[in-house]
C-alpha cells in the first residue's frame, strides 16, 4: 500500500466496511462554532436552511451574532458585505445552487470587488445531492466563483478538512467553501495537514517511477485513492494529489506531478468545464503540457436518483477513474 505517511490518513482506509462516513457540512458546523469561540468578530447569516447547513450550532451558542435572512440570498450577500466593511467576519450559508448560484452578482460586486472578508459556504453541492434533482445540484459553482478576482475556492475532501478549511478561512479575504450533503468517507484525521493553496499527496509510488498522477478534490479524492490502489496491484505506479484548494491552485505540486509522471487525470464532482480540471489544464498548457483526461460532469445537467446511482451514471466511480488513468497512460509519448 502506498499511502503517504505524511498525509496522516486513517488506518484501514481501503476497507469500505470499516471506514467512517460523515457529511462534509458537519465539519463546517463544527468549524464555524470553533471560529466563533476564537474570534468575536465572526458572525453567521443563513438563508432559511440553518439546520441543513449546520449553522444551527453557531446560532444556538451565539444568537446575538446570528442573522436568519430568510429566502433572500442576494440580500444576504449584500448585508454580509456591509458587516465586513465595518469589521465583522461574516459566514453566509445556503445550498450552493442558491449561494453562490442565485446571488453571484452580489458576491462579485459587493464582496469580491471590495475585497471584504465574507466567507461564502455552499452546501449540498454536486450530483450526490441525489433525489432533489438537477435544479438543486450545483455542478457549476466552482467555475463561477473561481473566475472572480480576490476569491479563494476550496472543496474539502471530508469532514475534518471542512472544519480546517472553515478555520483557515479566517485568515484570508473572500472565500468560497463547497460542501456536500451525503455522508462520505472520512479519510483524513485531525492531525492531517491542511493549508490553503497547498495540495496534499495522499498516495504515492514507493519507487521513483510514476506512470500517471491524479489531481482530485472533494469526496471523490477517496475514489481516486481506490483507483490508484487497484492499479498498483496491476503494476502501475500512481500519485494522488488532494487539491482541496482549487484557487489558488498548488502550481508547484501540480507541475512536479506532471514532470514526474508525464500524464494527469483530474477528478471532481463538478462540470469539467471551469472547475479543477480547467484550472490544472490552464496552468499546464502554459508551463508543461502533458496528456490529460478529465473525470467529472460532461456538459449536462444532473438528474434525480440515489447518490451512488448518480455517481455511477455520471462516470465518477473508482472504475471510471481507473479507465481514465489507463487511457492517459496510453497517450504518453
Amino acid at each position: 500500500m502506498s499511502i503517504n505517511p505524511k498525509a496522516k490518513l486513517v488506518e484501514h482506509i481501503l476497507d469500505l466496511r470499516a471506514i467512517e462516513q460523515v457529511p462534509t457540512r458537519k465539519g463546517y458546523g463544527e468549524g464555524l462554532l470553533e471560529a466563533g469561540e476564537k474570534d468575536p468578530r465572526v458572525v453567521a447569516l443563513c438563508a432559511d436552511l440553518t439546520e441543513s447547513t449546520q449553522t444551527h450550532l453557531f446560532a444556538k451558542k451565539f444568537p446575538e451574532r446570528f442573522i436568519e435572512m430568510g429566502v433572500a440570498e442576494q440580500n444576504m450577500a449584500t448585508v454580509a458585505a456591509g458587516l465586513a466593511s465595518y469589521g465583522k467576519i461574516p459566514f453566509i450559508t445556503s445550498y450552493a445552487m442558491f449561494s453562490p448560484g442565485r446571488n453571484w452578482e452580489q458576491i462579485r460586486t459587493t464582496i469580491c470587488y471590495n475585497n471584504v472578508p465574507v466567507k461564502v459556504i455552499g452546501s449540498h453541492a454536486g450530483i450526490s445531492v441525489g433525489p432533489d434533482g438537477a435544479t438543486h445540484q450545483a455542478i457549476e459553482d466552482m467555475a463561477i466563483t473561481r473566475v472572480i478576482p480576490n476569491m479563494t475556492v476550496i472543496n474539502p475532501c471530508d469532514v475534518h478538512e471542512a472544519r480546517k478549511a472553515t478555520l483557515a478561512a479566517l485568515e484570508v479575504g473572500p472565500v468560497y467553501i463547497r460542501l456536500h450533503r451525503e455522508k462520505t468517507p472520512v479519510m483524513t484525521t485531525p492531525e492531517s495537514p491542511f493549508e490553503i493553496g497547498k495540495a496534499v499527496t495522499v498516495w504515492d509510488s514507493d519507487s521513483n517511477r510514476v506512470d500517471a498522477s491524479i489531481v482530485a478534490c472533494g469526496p471523490l479524492v477517496y475514489n481516486a485513492i481506490l483507483a490508484a490502489s487497484e492499479l498498483e496491484k496491476e503494476g502501475y505506479k500512481i500519485r494522488v494529489l488532494n487539491s482541496h484548494t482549487v484557487k489558488p491552485l498548488d502550481e508547484e505540486d501540480v507541475l512536479k506531478a506532471a514532470k514526474d509522471s508525464g500524464a494527469i487525470v483530474t477528478v471532481e464532482e463538478h462540470q469539467i468545464t471551469g472547475g479543477l480540471g480547467s484550472a490544472v489544464a490552464e496552468y499546464l498548457a502554459k508551463n508543461y503540457p502533458v496528456p490529460m483526461e478529465f473525470v467529472g460532469v460532461e456538459n449536462r445537467f444532473g438528474e434525480s436518483g440515489a447518490p451512488n446511482e448518480l455517481l455511477k451514471a455520471f462516470g465518477m466511480e473508482s472504475a471510471d477513474i481507473k479507465k481514465a488513468i489507463l487511457k492517459v497512460i496510453s497517450r504518453k509519448k
